[in-house]
């Protein structure tokens, strides 16, 4: 009654869409050629094996973290979803190189919302892999979580999961 009475009067709705923030191939996260992320350490999620250079946000929320190393950034639904975008993997030792950032942590974005640009060749040359994962950081804290069957993504367009919080 107090949350209706001082509170925000809207209930916030539990259901999310992911959306592929990158353009690619569906990669499942157990074939992530990374340990930590194919056995799931940081969470559920999916990987994308990207054709081109640009991430866009896969959901409506706040741009939480983004990394000093620009390969990676962390997203918030209203929801409390947290969504962690990593541009291929051993990237951090990149040190920024390659990568060009869009939005700044506290931006408020949109399915679709440019966030990072990264040179697809650069990262092929210099990093062990350019498959980039998506994880739910917080999936412990998800009531129901389906990743669709797709194979080819369309950046802001292609459905991946459909995610129920707690």
């Amino acid at each position: 009654m107090f949350k209706k009475l001082f509170g925000k009067g809207k209930e916030v709705n539990k259901d999310s869409v992911i959306y592929t923030p990158i353009t690619g191939e569906y990669v499942k996260i157990e074939d992530i050629p990374d340990p930590v992320f194919a056995q799931k350490m940081m969470g559920e999620g999916f990987g994308v094996n990207p054709t081109e250079g640009e991430v866009v946000s896969p959901i409506e929320g706040k741009v939480d973290n983004v990394f000093p190393t620009k390969h990676a950034i962390g997203l918030k639904a209203e929801n409390g979803l947290e969504l962690l975008v990593h541009i291929g993997l051993d990237t951090v030792q990149l040190d920024g190189n390659g990568f060009e950032v869009l939005a700044e942590s506290g931006d408020t974005v949109n399915v679709g919302d440019p966030l990072l640009r990264f040179d697809l060749d650069y990262i092929k040359e210099n990093a062990k892999s350019v498959i980039s994962p998506i994880i739910i950081t917080n999936s412990d804290n998800t009531s129901s979580l389906s990743v669709v069957d797709v194979n080819t993504l369309t950046k802001g367009e292609t459905k991946v999961v459909d995610v129920t919080m707690n």
